[in-house]
């Protein structure tokens, strides 16, 4: 069974930094597709970053494009989502996802991604 549980999100001011986690376990295959999404309340779930575990190939959001960093630590079987020079609209729920290799190649919108985390707040004050 597939499990994702994030860990990292905090209050920082504007400008500060934070390193979100994702620890993955049950996967039986090496070519995935892993994603940040962050959602606010009332609004659609946007996607923040992407990592194709088969190349290492990684997308970002133009909003968060030069500021955020994702990673894979494949002996943790860790996803991180390095987040530097924070603003307050990118306060909200963070989730990880997990999906087929595909949805990092042709398709990035939420339902393609199968597992979810159960998400970490980040607060940003200005």
């Amino acid at each position: 069974q597939v499990h994702l549980v994030e860990s990292g999100g905090d209050s920082v001011p504007a400008g500060g930094s934070l390193r979100l986690s994702c620890v993955r376990s049950g996967f039986t295959s090496s070519s995935v597709c892993l994603a940040w999404f962050r959602q606010a309340p009332g609004k659609e779930r946007e996607g923040v970053a992407t990592i194709y575990t088969h190349t290492g190939n990684t997308h970002y959001a133009d909003s968060v494009k030069g500021r955020f960093t994702i990673s894979e630590d494949t002996a943790k079987n860790t996803l991180y989502l390095q987040m530097n020079s924070l603003k307050p609209e990118d306060q909200t729920m963070y989730y990880c996802a997990a999906g087929p290799g595909i949805a990092c190649i042709t398709d990035r919108r939420p339902e393609k991604f199968r597992h979810w985390g159960q998400g970490t707040q980040v607060t940003v004050s200005s």
